[in-house]
Formats: structure tokens, sequence, C-alpha cells
């Protein structure tokens, strides 16, 4: 499971219990609330919902919530199909898509918190400004000396084009990354899972010809080798990948060009 880290110097408070719904079907949903530009504490807030008028998801009732109890709680949200991850947080101490994750998967109180040991910008989002310059410094595109094809793709054999399943479906929303205990104390030079599973995703492009590039670039360590392959990234992966195998695949191609 992830642990969910607080931000410096501070210390939950009580929270606010709301007015439950009315209803026989209700579940009770805990939700941390952190406002950092309050200057106070962050708080856990309790609210009771009726499944009964709530869809099956936990974004659903997190919608509820906002819509008919709390219009103050803020979180992430877009496809609401385990596409662009946006609503990737914590829930029940394991981060996953809300939006893909039934509530009755959970019993008892359903307690949510933003993805654990990143900069908590309000309540359940969290800062994802180094995720991205992580993964920009991949320099995740095409890169080739050969010129295009006039007037035609760039072609593919088959089973070069099956060597990237497994890696092209990663929507980038962190639930790897940030239930990695390597990446939670070394963020700042550990690239973490979920960009070295998208930097393998070049490395096993046939088209692709930086291949050399790009090795020197994670040859290093911490980029790299912080990953101690504890599988917490497998694990918590919405879409079911597994970025432990691409760094293995990564660090095995670094000793193979060393041979």
């Amino acid at each position: 499971m992830a642990e969910f880290r607080l931000p410096k110097n501070s210390r939950v408070k009580k929270g606010k219990k709301h007015a439950p719904q009315d209803g026989t079907n209700l579940k009770t949903v805990k939700i941390y609330r952190y406002d950092p530009e309050s200057g106070e504490n962050p708080r856990y807030d309790h609210y009771v919902i009726d499944l009964d008028k709530c869809g099956p998801m936990v974004l659903d009732a997190i919608i509820k919530i906002k819509n008919e109890i709390d219009p103050t709680l803020t979180f992430r949200r877009s496809c609401r199909e385990g596409i662009c991850g946006s609503c990737a947080m914590n829930m029940d101490g394991k981060n996953g898509l809300a939006c893909t994750s039934a509530i009755e998967d959970y019993s008892g109180t359903l307690t949510i918190h933003p993805l654990p040991h990143m900069e908590v910008v309000k309540d359940l989002v969290g800062d994802f400004t180094h995720f991205y310059a992580q993964y920009a410094s991949i320099q995740p595109w095409l890169k080739s000396e050969s010129p295009e094809p006039s007037g035609a793709e760039r072609k593919q054999a088959p089973e070069d084009r099956a060597k990237l399943d497994g890696l092209y479906e990663c929507i980038l929303c962190a639930c790897c990354s940030t239930s990695c205990p390597s990446y939670w104390w070394n963020s700042d030079r550990f690239l973490g899972p979920a960009i070295l599973l998208q930097a393998y995703r070049w490395l096993a492009d046939s088209r692709d010809e930086a291949t050399g590039e790009r090795l020197d670039q994670l040859e290093d360590p911490y980029r790299l080798y912080r990953c101690h392959t504890i599988m917490n990234c497998a694990n918590a992966c919405p879409k079911g990948l597994n970025p432990a195998k691409a760094i293995a695949e990564t660090k095995k191609m670094i000793a193979e060009r060393s041979a």
C-alpha cells in the first residue's frame, strides 16, 4: 500500500462532519482537505451519501458530494473513462483512478487522499510540475536521422509493433511513481516508474534511431538505478502495465552495450 505524506510542518486537525443525506443505503466518505493558501492545517471532512442516488464509481461519489453537499471540494477529472488519468488519487491506501474504481469494492468508510508524496495544490489535487518536467527530460518523441518517406508513414513490422504493447498504453496518471518508495525519497533525481516506462517505450521502438543517446541519458546511479523492483508500480497501475519490467529491460540494454 502507498503511504500518504502530509505537507511539511503540518498535522491533520479534526474536520467537519456534514449532515448525512436521506436514504437507507448510506456510505461515509472521508476526504482529505487542505488549502495551502489558507495557512490552516489539513483536515478530514466526513460526508454521508445515499448510494441509491449515486453512480457506481468513486468519482461519481465525489462529484455528488461537490454538487449536492460541499461545493468547495477540489479535485481533477475529465474523461471518466480511465483514459486521461486526471482523477488519480489514493483510495483506502491504494492509488488508482476514481472513475474506474467501484464504490462497492470498499467496505466501511472510504478514505480518500491525493496521490502520496506530491505537494498538494488543494484538497485532492497534486502538483504535477516536477513529474511533467521529468517526462520532458526523456524527449518523448521519435528521433531519427533517416529522411521521412515521401508521402508515406514510417512503416514498422507487426512483430516490432508488438514490442510496444504494454508501453504505449501509459496515461501518465502517476499512480505508479507515487506508490514507489524510491521515488518518494529520491524524486529530485530518480525518474520514477512512469517516466522510465515512457523512456523504454522509445528504446523499444524500431523506428527510433537515438538508442545510444537515450541510454547515455539514463545511465546514472539515480535516474535509473534507484529502482529496487519491489513491484509497487505494477500493483498500482490502473492500466495493468508493468513499469518494473520496462526498467529491467532498460538496465539489460545498458549491460549488453557495455559487455
